[in-house]
């Protein structure tokens, strides 16, 4: 089956969903956000010693989202892109391991996506759709690349639109005849080019249309000088994307995690850091807070954010067996309430700048205090 009636089949299928659960008026719908997953090696439960609490908690969500930062390599692949130290490839037992712990939907958009070249991103869907995996962002043309993915539910669908901006290669990028990226691009002013943004806001509207929720994805490396702040570019766009039916947006890209804001009730994720991290940089190339981050989990009513609660995570920059054991090494485990409470602090105060409080509870868990209805 190809990509376009498979694509077909999800509308199908997202729609039915989302009629039943509003003829039933059943229960919100749950979802999951996740920093991105940058997995190159598998991860058993002896190698995750957090695996278990992680899976459990993961596993209460209808839909459990990440960014693969991963190129899963097969027979299409070319010659790497990069050098060794930021090559991202693995093979497909990384998505087991991701289906492990419920993650049940992802976007493909970054600037990795074409480390081996085109046919590593074709490699990488095929994988993908062989793992039973929903994911948006790449194509195997430009068309493609652009369409919303669906994960349907028993109380409704998400809709999914992803893309990427900043350090897409030369020929990394989705075209006609060409696979490769979603790419949002911005002009020598630094304003976004209007055809992409066109391109991009009417898939959301599309999405918005057949599902009950819409998540759009931006993995963005066009930072600010401090890599913590977010791009007022950024913010504006992702507040057309709410205008144009998005129901929350997240963001990665920057290696920390960035203040959130909730707009039109929508919560903005301008940057979720990192959920998996098995880089290959040495220790101590990434700051601190690299190796720390939240998990996201949101409530839905219809399509209106009525939850939004955040449980930090640490992730080892060391791997079990040393400084060298890369295998081992990124997983992450739950914070608990000391360092909790200091990733949330952290978070809290960058938030402040979009008229965002965080309530940070004893158990080292927060709530975002959303505005009323």
């Amino acid at each position: 089956m190809d990509r376009r009636r498979l694509l077909a089949a999800g509308f199908a299928s997202a729609l039915t969903a989302s009629v039943a659960a509003r003829a039933s008026g059943r229960r919100d719908l749950r979802l999951t956000l996740l920093g991105q997953s940058l997995i190159e090696h598998e991860l058993s439960p002896a190698h995750w010693p957090g695996r278990a609490a992680i899976a459990a908690r993961l596993a209460r969500a209808d839909v459990c989202f990440t960014n693969l930062e991963t190129v899963i390599q097969g027979p299409r692949a070319g010659a790497p892109t990069r050098e060794r130290l930021t090559l991202h490839a693995g093979d497909a037992g990384v998505l087991e391991t991701l289906k492990g712990v419920h993650v049940n939907l992802l976007a493909t958009a970054g600037n990795h996506a074409f480390d081996l070249g085109s046919g590593g991103v074709v490699d990488t869907l095929d994988a993908i759709r062989a793992a039973g995996l929903p994911s948006a962002g790449t194509g195997l043309d430009l068309a493609s690349a652009s369409e919303p993915a669906w994960r349907a539910t028993p109380v409704g669908a998400v809709g999914l639109v992803a893309f990427a901006t900043g350090k897409i290669r030369e020929g990394g990028a989705a075209a006609m005849g060409r696979p490769g990226v979603n790419e949002l691009r911005r002009d020598a002013a630094g304003q976004v080019v209007e055809a992409d943004a066109a391109r991009i806001l009417e898939a959301v509207a599309v999405a918005r249309r057949r599902a009950r929720v819409v998540v759009v994805y931006h993995h963005n490396h066009d930072w600010e000088p401090d890599m913590a702040d977010v791009p007022d570019w950024q913010r504006t766009f992702a507040h057309r994307c709410v205008e144009a039916g998005a129901a929350a947006f997240v963001g990665h890209g920057a290696p920390v995690a960035q203040g959130l804001e909730v707009h039109r009730a929508a919560p903005l994720f301008f940057g979720l850091g990192n959920f998996i991290f098995q880089t290959e940089k040495p220790q101590g190339a990434y700051p601190a807070e690299a190796w720390e981050s939240v998990v996201a989990e949101c409530a839905f009513d219809g399509g209106r954010c009525v939850s939004v609660r955040l449980l930090p995570i640490v992730l080892n920059e060391i791997g079990l067996g040393g400084p060298s054991d890369m295998t081992t090494r990124g997983a992450p485990t739950f914070a608990g309430p000391k360092r909790g409470g200091t990733i949330l602090r952290r978070l809290a105060a960058r938030s402040t700048r979009f008229g965002t409080r965080i309530e940070i509870r004893a158990d080292g868990e927060g709530q975002v205090l959303l505005p009323r209805a």
